[in-house]
């Protein structure tokens, strides 16, 4: 008994220091993020810090929990695309901002993302402020934007990553025969590569030949980019990358890929003096993260309003968060800015490989009811494919990036047979009683009949059939040459815009640009971003419940989470698919 109570007396103490170690971190959470509205003021010749060591997404998080430092209780707010762009256009119209220093050895970020601040930049530089862009090394993406610099400076035993892109895909056909799991492919679309994985051990003609056109396409955008900012004609970029010239600092700079090479404290000195600042004073450096909180110099509208509403993730039925779209809150944003009447336009901003078909259905009917009563322009960002096509094809104008990976009209099902794994594998069998003779089809612990698998290919052949006429009726286009264009097969938006399917480059400010227009707004507009962020404190409550361990998986794997999620994603399909044959990450 005397024990019994110890363990009681101890347990008692240890759940009461437990609660107040969380009332801490609480309080610490409150109080680093109170203060962080505060106006920044920036002093004269200043040069604006740019440096993306952290994974670039559509819009600024506001998850408490996903920028902190737990062992120093710090937070970092890393701005979105949306607060990039914002504040590059801010400090163009700046005058304390004299100047970039662009510090990015590498990038977190997809290639239309990348092309999107690019351009910011260029429009940054027309002003005749400088950019100044430095590094230890550089990969392949960080270059590519930094050569919208006026000098790019590499240290002297630093190196420029160069060697053209590459697209792997990793297959299970083996993995699934060793374990004794059978999958049940039921597709339309001869590029509609989402299964491949399982069925193959390496790719199709198909596969290969829709990867290697896009791959090669967005290759040859990034060439004529680098070319025309270096003045490097396209055959010898493409001579360095396939000899691998580019292999030390003073190949560099005999190639013209670098202006110099420097160590960073010369680079300190360069930005002194290209500032304006004297040579015994501190460089006035400001961060990204804190120039957001410098108010806006350009005034914005009252009463025109355009609402930016973001799909990005995987399309799924039911809720959706920051990172995935549910049909049901995603339907019910797309109705508040329907029925807005100070909302004069919407623009949807997709970032989707797609997903469930239904969810997409579901989503596209808001989209053509909206279309219906204000003009609806999508943008497209890395990836607007198979649903996330879905959903743009209704709109009045598609925008994309040179880069977006789109397309990928097709569908299809996919079962998984058991028996074998848990039989041979695991000596488990499995028996049950059914009422009637299909009550267990879609049962995971046999083989699929022939009469079950005729059923839903019909299924998926409708929803094909559905796919094609949304976008033949959305693009103008007859419903044979969308059929002939689709297949599953994925495109780059160079590729797109040759075949119709979408119909201007160019990023958010082009469509906001577009949408303005469609409106027929003349004065300034104010931009409405949805779906609409929770209060604070109600986001501090969900993310404790929800995203702490997604946060931390986050952290522990680094680069690595895109497989997991990946693997995770394919994990928890169910129903007929509209979604991309596989994530696509460029190297």
């Amino acid at each position: 008994m005397k024990n019994f109570f110890k363990y009681m007396l101890a347990t008692i103490v240890g759940i009461i220091v437990v609660n107040i170690i969380f009332f801490l971190i609480f309080l610490i959470i409150v109080a680093a993020f109170s203060g962080s509205d505060d106006k920044v003021k920036i002093e004269p010749f200043s040069v604006l810090h740019l440096k993306f060591d952290y994974p670039i997404t559509e819009r600024t998080s506001n998850n408490p929990f996903e920028n902190i430092n737990f062992g120093s209780f710090e937070t970092k707010s890393n701005p979105g695309l949306n607060d990039i762009l914002r504040n590059i256009r801010k400090a163009k119209e700046d005058p304390n901002i004299k100047g970039i220093f662009l510090d990015i050895p590498d990038l977190n970020a997809g290639i239309a993302t990348i092309e999107e601040i690019r351009e910011a930049l260029l429009k940054f530089r027309s002003s005749g402020k400088f950019i100044i862009a430095y590094n230890d090394m550089f990969t392949q993406g960080s270059y590519y934007l930094s050569t919208v610099a006026n000098k790019i400076y590499l240290n002297p035993q630093g190196i420029v990553e160069f060697k053209g892109l590459h697209s792997e895909i990793m297959f299970f056909k083996g993995t699934l025969e060793k374990l004794g799991v059978e999958p049940e492919i039921i597709r339309h679309g001869k590029f509609k590569s989402a299964v491949e994985p399982f069925i193959l051990d390496k790719m199709s003609p198909e596969n290969r030949e829709q990867t290697l056109t896009y791959v090669g396409s967005i290759w040859n955008f990034l060439l004529k980019g680098i070319s025309e900012q270096r003045n490097i004609s396209v055959d010898s970029l493409n001579l360095y990358a396939d000899s691998m010239r580019v292999r030390n600092a003073n190949a560099c700079v005999k190639l013209k890929f670098v202006d110099g090479l420097k160590y960073y404290d010369e680079i300190v000195d360069e930005l002194k003096s290209s500032s304006g600042i004297s040579a015994n004073k501190e460089l006035r450096l400001v961060e990204m993260k804190d120039y957001k909180k410098v108010p806006n110099i350009y005034k914005s509208g009252k009463k025109n309003k355009i609402a930016i509403i973001y799909a990005v993730g995987q399309i799924n039925m039911g809720k959706g968060d920051d990172k995935d779209i549910g049909s049901d809150d995603f339907s019910e944003t797309i109705r508040k800015a329907r029925k807005d009447t100070t909302i004069k336009a919407v623009v949807l901003r997709v970032n989707s490989p797609g997903g469930s078909a239904l969810a997409s259905e579901v989503i596209w009917r808001e989209i053509e009811l909206t279309k219906k009563v204000k003009p609806v322009v999508v943008s497209m960002s890395d990836v607007a494919a198979s649903g996330g096509y879905y959903i743009s094809c209704p709109a009045d104008i598609i925008v994309a990036d040179h880069t977006t990976i789109t397309g990928s009209i097709g569908v299809f099902g996919l079962l998984w047979n058991t028996q074998k794994f848990f039989n041979d594998k695991l000596g488990i069998t499995i028996d049950g009683v059914q009422t009637n003779t299909n009550s267990e089809i879609g049962s995971i612990y046999r083989k699929i009949t022939p009469g079950e698998k005729a059923v839903i290919q019909e299924s998926v052949e409708q929803v094909y059939d559905v796919f094609l006429s949304h976008v033949s009726e959305g693009r103008k286009i007859e419903k044979a040459n969308v059929d002939s264009i689709g297949q599953g097969r994925v495109w780059s938006g160079v590729n797109a815009k040759e075949i119709g399917l979408i119909d201007e480059f160019g990023g958010i400010e082009t469509a906001l640009d577009i949408a303005k227009k469609k409106a027929g707004i003349t004065t300034n507009i104010r931009v409405v971003e949805m779906p609409e962020r929770l209060p604070f404190f109600e986001q501090i409550i969900k993310d404790m419940k929800e995203n702490t361990s997604t946060s931390y998986l986050q952290k522990e794997l680094g680069t690595a989470y895109k497989y997991y999620k990946t693997l995770k994603n394919l994990t928890g399909l169910s129903g007929i698919q509209a979604r991309m044959p596989y994530d696509v990450f460029l190297y």
